[in-house]
């Protein structure tokens, strides 16, 4: 099982006509969604209203396999909205009105997962943050860690408080995956491969950083991968950076590569073996932008078709 932890949301989406589709979102949910969809056992721990968008969200998730953890907060007073413009190029930019509080039972969420995977908003908004950082430390004695930073600096503001954050979480976490748009904030005018081996130094035993139409990268202390992106018509790039998560974790669970007793092979992974996670995590992105929204591939799409094109 892989535990996802943090924001649901609903993206307002502004189709060209100018009017907004609700679409389900939440950095941590569309990686949970996409994880279930390629046929992961997965739960998620998360923040929810009881309202129209909530329940939106509640059908979404179960829908697609997810499981809620029983110690999600599910009585917030509005759920979160992100308000989504697309640019000419597809690329999304947010604006964001969210709502992140403490977990009253962070102790009792489901133990037994072979990751736990946490990033974005659920890590820097307080006062939740600090209970989705405290059970990432507890947790990682009996459980490999993901870390996705997904910066949203219009909410984080000011990039050297953010740094810090993230470096905390590098620190605890076994796996790193980041995009490139996120480095030139957090580390402007550094190399991906320079911030990518000061985080393999603070403890990380792999970092990705996604480069868009450029591919991938992958860092071991002993290895340097880059892969090509597929080719594809992108309708939006919401939600293919998680997809992209959610690949890149379910390949390594294929690959017998994710667990606690794993971090040694992690370690230790090849070019081949890297170069193969990597491209079936860059197959499951490209299949999300050819989709409007955060809409990512059922294992059996991926099995029947080649990724949209």
């Amino acid at each position: 099982m892989i535990t996802v932890v943090g924001e649901s949301l609903v993206d307002l989406i502004e189709e060209p006509t100018g009017e907004a589709i609700a679409y389900p979102g939440g950095s941590p949910a569309n990686v949970a969604v996409a994880l279930a969809r390629l046929g992961e056992p997965t739960t998620l721990l998360t923040q929810l209203g009881d309202d129209a968008y909530g329940r939106l969200l509640r059908a979404h998730l179960a829908g697609s396999g997810v499981r809620l953890d029983p110690a999600s907060v599910s009585d917030l007073p509005r759920t979160s909205v992100a308000r989504t413009q697309l640019g000419a190029d597809g690329q999304a930019r947010y604006d964001f009105a969210i709502d992140w509080r403490s977990f009253p039972d962070i102790g009792a969420v489901a133990s037994g997962s072979a990751c736990l995977h946490t990033g974005s908003l659920a890590t820097v908004l307080e006062p939740g943050a600090g209970d989705v950082l405290a059970l990432a430390r507890e947790r990682r004695a009996t459980t490999m860690i993901s870390f996705d930073p997904n910066c949203r600096p219009s909410l984080t503001g000011d990039a050297a408080r953010a740094r810090r954050r993230v470096e905390e979480l590098v620190a605890i976490s076994d796996l790193v995956k980041v995009s490139r748009e996120d480095l030139d904030w957090l580390h402007p005018g550094r190399s991906s491969e320079r911030v990518a081996r000061e985080w393999l130094a603070l403890g990380a035993s792999l970092v990705v950083v996604t480069l868009g139409a450029e591919g991938a990268l992958a860092v071991t202390a002993r290895e340097e991968i880059r892969v090509a992106a597929p080719r594809v018509t992108v309708v939006d790039t919401v939600g293919a950076g998680d997809a992209f998560t959610a690949g890149l974790l379910s390949a390594l669970r294929a690959r017998d590569l994710l667990g606690a007793a794993r971090r040694p092979a992690l370690r230790a992974a090849g070019p081949e073996t890297l170069a193969a996670v990597l491209g079936d995590a860059a197959r499951v992105a490209a299949w999300t932008c050819g989709r409007r929204g955060a809409d990512p591939p059922t294992r059996a799409e991926l099995a029947a078709l080649p990724a949209p094109a």
